[in-house]
């Protein structure tokens, strides 16, 4: 009879294993990485680091989709290689539209065991919430349809062949010569997907009834690029200090990408035009960073009324990002001591190419955090929206 009842149990928990079927793992989609080191059916365990490539920066993003899931059961997820791989929390999603992030997971020195409860047969995991070349493309073609007040064009086509999706916004108002000029992007750094998000809660504000939005919409000329490394976030590469260099130390004479360039001749046409006032690259930061930070250029390389109009900015800046991921009025300058290509920096180019009124600044949003979701990251790009409209409205 014991015999019997251990039968059983034995069969009892064969079958559940065949019941939650056998996990798959799959990275072969747009933006996907992952190298997998170990599926454990019976732990329901899977194993991953980064996909290597050494051209292309840091391996540091990953984004796969588990199948086979039981519903109702618990994926154990491992994570590791390098630490800026392994955030506090993951992010995961049931339709890979909409993403929640996982419960802190429990490290084990350069490695990350996170445990989800999974609600479908199919989840996807991502070291942070994805914004795909396909999300830029939406983005971009949504807000041309939706709203008279932009329009959508290709910014330049990459090394690569693919198009770089890119948005204008202005609404009727000032003749364009007295307009404010204002350049907008995101994701010079493939793996910093916080970044779009960002973007994209700036870009809904700008073209929503919000009166103030309208307001800047009439007196400005706002160019927006959501994602600048298409090449690296198709592939699901890192692009940080990939080779040659990555495109937030490529603002030379001579720049290497194609997105690069162009951005450049834009902003000197509308410079030369003298309608060029405000310059906003948008990043996520060193996993330590929990607040939001802009940097700035060195302050000798700022006149008089490039300091005041910073200072301005700075301020605005602090009023309205105020939260959950708020602005507290951390700044840091990124000059010779930062990095020996530090006038390859995008924010430091435009600094020394465009007039002295100029502003030229990096914000980097926080993705450690328990509000670096997709939420919390447009909540950012919103208040930033309201940022800029008091800048200009408030200028002395």
């Amino acid at each position: 009879m014991r015999c019997l009842a251990i039968l059983v149990l034995f069969l009892f928990g064969y079958a559940n294993v065949l019941l939650a079927g056998e996990l798959r793992i799959d990275s072969d989609f747009s933006g996907g990485s992952a190298k997998v080191i170990e599926i454990d059916q019976e732990k329901r365990l899977v194993r991953i680091e980064p996909e290597a490539n050494p051209q292309r920066g840091w391996e540091c993003w990953w984004y796969f989709q588990v199948s086979g899931i039981e519903p109702g059961e618990t994926i154990t997820l491992d994570v590791g290689n390098a630490p800026w791989a392994t955030p506090d929390q993951a992010a995961v999603s049931t339709d890979n539209i909409t993403w929640q992030q996982t419960a802190p997971g429990k490290r084990d020195g350069k490695r990350i065991v996170y445990r989800h409860k999974a609600d479908g047969e199919t989840c996807w995991f991502a070291w942070g919430p994805p914004f795909r070349v396909e999300d830029a493309q939406r983005l971009v073609k949504e807000s041309a349809q939706s709203s008279p007040h932009a329009t959508a064009f290709e910014l330049c086509q990459t090394r690569a062949g693919r198009p770089v999706p890119a948005l204008r916004v202005q609404e009727e108002g000032v003749p364009n010569k007295q307009r404010k000029g204002i350049w907008i992007q995101a994701r010079q750094h493939a793996w910093e997907s916080g970044s779009s998000w960002v973007c994209q809660g700036l870009v809904h504000w700008l073209l929503s009834d919000d009166p103030r939005a309208s307001v800047l919409r009439q007196k400005s000329r706002i160019t927006i690029v959501p994602v600048m490394d298409i090449d690296n976030v198709a592939i699901g590469a890192g692009g940080k200090n990939q080779i040659p260099q990555d495109h937030n130390r490529d603002w030379s004479d001579q720049p290497h990408w194609n997105s690069v360039k162009v951005a450049q001749q834009q902003i000197l046409e509308q410079d030369k035009a003298g309608t060029f006032d405000l310059f906003v690259d948008l990043h996520n930061p060193g996993a330590n960073d929990k607040k939001p930070y802009f940097y700035t250029t060195t302050t000798d390389q700022l006149t008089d009324e490039g300091k005041s109009n910073l200072e301005h900015f700075l301020a605005t800046s602090q009023l309205e990002i105020t939260g959950p991921l708020a602005f507290k009025g951390e700044t840091r300058e990124s000059g010779p001591s930062y990095d020996k290509n530090w006038t390859k920096i995008s924010k430091n180019w435009v600094t020394k190419h465009t007039a002295d009124r100029v502003v030229a600044v990096t914000l980097e949003t926080s993705w450690n955090t328990p509000n670096s979701h997709q939420g919390g990251y447009m909540t950012v790009g919103r208040q930033l929206g309201m940022a800029i409209e008091r800048y200009f409205r408030t200028m002395p």
